[in-house]
């Protein structure tokens, strides 16, 4: 998948843990987990708010596109 979620990066950056956030964040673990591990097919905006505001960054910082690479 060319989306890569660098979540984990950021907490490790900030020095929060996943059930720290997700309290933060006013959800389960478990639902910030299939996000954190790239699993998600998609997430809200609000969502994606409340992850910068928390961690202070920017969406970039959470979300990145790497082109996929075709057979030739």
């Amino acid at each position: 998948m060319p989306i890569i979620v660098n979540l984990d990066v950021m907490m490790a950056k900030r020095k929060i843990s996943l059930g720290d956030l997700a309290e933060k964040m006013h959800i389960t673990p478990s639902n910030l987990s299939i996000l954190k591990t790239g699993k998600a097919k998609a997430i809200r905006f609000s969502t994606l708010e409340n992850i910068c505001s928390i961690l202070d960054c920017q969406p970039a910082d959470i979300l990145e596109y790497r082109k996929s690479e075709e057979p030739e």
